[in-house]
């Protein structure tokens, strides 16, 4: 696995990997991009517009159907907060037969007092600050590592990176090959910074004035984020719009999935 091959690499000094394996293994990928004909006026700039994205796209992607000589995709969610990304990286996951590894879930595992990282992570919720990058990729190296003996290969990875620092540690660590941007309305997002807020220990007039500076460094790091993985040409924006069946089927369309949702959801036939 040519990640593995590269855990003890980083782009941070307090980084911390696991020790490096032997071996390596290549994943495919499949994904297009979504074009949004909303006015006429905008038709052809928009299609031409998306026909490039793809053209910038195709290099580093390969069909789905690569998948069944053993090759997995290994895709990235990012997006606004309250884009339910979890939810749609959990049927990608389903779909593709490849493990859905959740960033939130390994922290919150650790969040026992047995665990030697358990004061860094605490400290950090109560704070409301970012975890550490040492913690938070030691524990991805960990649970890649696993996953390597466990006879996985591939991954749809959400929680991580948040920022344009921990995408260029996670570069260090595994080859991905598409990220998907999950876009929703903006008053989601305040909404979702909004109730944080307020369910922490501030005071209901100081909820809404932290509530915006959450939404002005979401949108600074947000925008760096968005940035690096388009350089790099893996970046497939995604408007999520309606409710979590409407958006699953406008992904499905956006990653030219559509058929293997219908072959996974056919009933089987009786011998």
């Amino acid at each position: 696995m040519a990640w593995l091959n590269r855990l003890a690499i980083t782009a941070a000094p307090s980084l911390r990997c696991v020790s490096r394996f032997p071996g390596s293994r290549g994943y495919g990928s499949a994904a297009a991009v979504q074009c949004d004909y909303d006015y006429y006026d905008d038709y052809y700039s928009e299609a031409v517009e998306d026909y490039e994205q793809l053209n910038r796209l195709k290099p580093n992607l390969e069909s789905v159907a690569g998948s069944a000589s053993g090759r997995g995709v290994q895709w990235v969610l990012i997006g606004d907060p309250g884009a339910k990304k979890h939810i749609y990286a959990e049927k990608l996951s389903k779909l593709l037969e490849v493990p859905h590894i959740s960033m939130g879930t390994l922290l919150r595992q650790e969040l026992n007092l047995n665990s030697s990282v358990y004061k860094q992570i605490a400290n950090a919720v109560n704070e409301g600050k970012l975890v550490p990058e040492d913690v938070i990729f030691g524990l991805l190296s960990k649970r890649l590592e696993e996953g390597y003996y466990r006879g996985e290969n591939g991954f749809i990875l959400d929680g991580i990176p948040r920022t344009r620092i921990q995408a260029e540690i996670l570069d260090q660590i595994a080859d991905i090959d598409l990220v998907v941007n999950f876009k929703c309305g903006e008053g989601k997002v305040v909404k979702k910074n909004l109730i944080s807020a307020e369910n922490s220990s501030y005071s209901v007039a100081d909820a809404g004035s932290v509530s915006n500076e959450k939404s002005r460094i979401y949108a600074q790091e947000g925008k760096a984020l968005e940035g690096y993985y388009r350089k790099q040409q893996k970046l497939l924006d995604f408007q999520v719009a309606g409710g979590s069946g409407e958006t699953w089927q406008g992904l499905l369309a956006a990653l030219h999935l559509k058929h293997l949702s219908a072959v996974s959801s056919s009933p089987k036939l009786a011998a």
